[in-house]
């Protein structure tokens, strides 16, 4: 039986939720204090705005403005950013602009001219609907990103723009590199003026809070343990470890990626009055950055969240792309990020036959293996990686290091816990081993990208001696054991593992923890100083300490008495 929660909660006591259409606008309704009012709807890129203008309605206004109205049009649009967006089908640049830089400055004239002279209630709703004029309401509709990823792959456009059924890549592209970081910025703007929070996950039941409440929410969180709701993926080289483990749809043909534990991804839901209220855990990193993060990692990384955690199951599935992530210099220079995908594989399980690919064999020809790449990529031949790439035996517990240039991927029957910094999609392949993706279309392959990359003095004696299992032993008692196992120092994430037999007590030292449970059935967190109720996790189930939590003690709980329970820790080191 798997204890495995998919969907962790958060209570909270002695709120409200307005759960519906009606009630919202009825909510809404008592606000409206004045005959002449504005009400501002802003929108994330990805709510459904149909919906939001049923709730616009409801209010009754004497004029509906949709911020298409002043926005520019799709192909000025698509002029403007496009250097941003790029021919690549998957790499894009990050966009540092503004939301006022989709507006057309003539168009919004002629609306505020409109609202000006109109009496009476006034709505402006949409991406930027908050801009036009000063409101005396404005309500915030948020949606996670996840699930704006589905909505991609059900056919929804990305924002002002009619890409209806263009390859999910592309909108994916648009909406990381641009809209969402447009959007966030914008959030983190309003943070002051919000009255209202709007939930539209779920377009069959939206639900609101007041700002005051999901204020309240994110602060009962930043001064806990807490987890992200997890989402799964199938995927081409997919297995199926996870629906045993995880207790996960069996008729599922695979589940290749679980993301547990990336808030700048995943969710988290509240229980408010019997409700449920979901909200992308990227507002607690916008909102509360310090008290999460901790000072030493937010003056060095701002309010983003540096560190990821997720699983890649290949357990009778197949070999994971043959890839390699840009440095430091080059993701910069190419795609304007300030820190690459730095990473490195622990094996929560395994078969016998499990590998690791990872680095080049010693006496490799550089130029030899990137002419075999592009034959390869062109159809011409098959890549031989026995030939030119080490491949080192996978066993339960094992650490691999995986600096960003080093050449790696996962072979078949290994459950890996990939602990990553956050840049996930700067992925570049070079080998999928012929294969299609499960849409049917071949797999992007980035070898130019990817030969540009590649530190070619990363061989077998280097690669064993610095990347396979570099445990080190720092302490040992009765109560527990602690260990390094990484990361590399060409990386700025520390890892420790703890064997618990009875307890440990850990010091936060301002910098979050994320952390696994990785070896035993349950483990509880509990305060030294009661600053936080007792937090129960299961194997395999990702958490976060925040920063300003300080202190907190491990033990082994329910099922685990008694027995030793294993716990691998993930920081940001102080120096690299």
């Amino acid at each position: 039986m798997s204890h495995y929660n998919q969907n962790p909660t958060i209570k909270v006591n002695g709120r409200s939720i307005a759960v519906g259409t009606s009630k919202i606008v009825d909510k809404i309704n008592t606000y409206l204090t004045k005959d002449n009012s504005v009400v501002a709807f802003e929108c994330y890129p990805g709510v459904n705005e149909e919906k939001v203008l049923e709730l616009a309605k409801g209010i009754s206004p004497e004029i509906i403005i949709h911020t298409f109205d002043f926005l520019k049009d799709e192909s000025t649009l698509n002029e403007q950013f496009k250097y941003n967006l790029t021919n690549d089908r998957v790499f894009g640049k990050m966009y540092y602009g503004d939301v006022e830089d989709l507006i057309d400055d003539n168009s919004l004239q002629i609306v505020r001219n409109s609202i000006e002279k109109t009496v009476g209630v006034k709505v402006i709703y949409g991406l930027g609907a908050s801009l036009v004029t000063n409101a005396d309401i404005v309500v915030y509709f948020d949606i996670s990103r996840w699930e704006i990823q589905r909505r991609y792959r059900n056919g929804m456009p990305n924002y002002r723009c009619t890409n209806y059924n263009e390859d999910i890549l592309i909108k994916f592209k648009r909406g990381y590199f641009i809209e969402w970081r447009i959007a966030d910025k914008l959030k983190l703007r309003l943070k002051n003026d919000i009255d209202f929070y709007v939930d539209c996950n779920n377009d069959d039941e939206l639900k609101m809070i007041s700002w005051e409440t999901l204020d309240f929410c994110l602060k009962s969180t930043v001064n806990r343990p807490f987890r992200t709701v997890p989402y799964f993926d199938p995927g081409v080289w997919g297995g199926q470890w996870m629906k045993e483990k995880f207790g996960l749809d069996k008729s599922k043909v695979n589940y290749a990626w679980a993301f547990d534990g990336v808030p700048e991804e995943n969710s988290l839901i509240y229980e408010i009055s019997d409700e449920f209220l979901e909200i992308p855990s990227m507002n607690l990193i916008l909102f509360y950055p310090r008290d999460l993060l901790g000072d030493i990692v937010y003056y060095r990384f701002g309010a983003e969240f540096p560190i990821r955690f997720d699983f890649l199951d290949t357990m009778n599935g197949q070999n994971l792309s043959l890839q390699v992530h840009p440095l430091v210099d080059y993701i910069k220079r190419e795609f304007g990020m300030s820190y690459t995908q730095d990473e490195s594989y622990y094996i929560l399980d395994s078969k016998k036959d499990a590998v690791v690919y990872l680095g080049l064999k010693e006496n490799i020809n550089a130029e030899e293996v990137k002419e075999s790449l592009k034959r390869a990529e062109n159809g011409n031949e098959t890549f031989n990686v026995d030939k030119y790439i080490n491949a080192f035996p996978a066993k339960k517990h094992d650490h691999f290091l995986i600096p960003a240039g080093t050449i790696h991927c996962s072979g078949t029957n290994a459950m890996v816990l990939e602990i990553s910094a956050t840049p996930y999609i700067f992925t570049f392949k070079l080998w999928d081993w012929s294969r299609n993706g499960l849409d049917g279309k071949p797999r992007p392959v980035h070898l130019e990208h990817g030969s540009k990359v590649i530190q070619w003095d990363r061989r077998t004696t280097w690669v064993a001696n610095q990347l396979v299992n570099r445990i080190e032993l720092l302490y040992e008692d009765e109560d527990y054991k602690e260990e390094r196992t990484g990361l590399h120092a060409f990386e700025f994430i520390e890892t420790r593992r703890y064997w618990i037999k009875k307890n440990i007590t850990i010091d936060t030292e301002n910098n979050f923890n994320m952390l696994n449970l990785v070896e035993g059935i349950e483990a509880l967190v509990t305060s030294i100083d009661s600053s936080f109720e007792p937090f129960h996790i299961n194997y395999a189930e990702t958490f976060i300490v925040p920063a300003c939590v300080k202190s907190y003690t491990i033990e082994p709980y329910g099922e685990s008495l008694g027995q030793e329970i294993a716990i691998i820790r993930a920081f940001v080191r102080k120096s690299v």
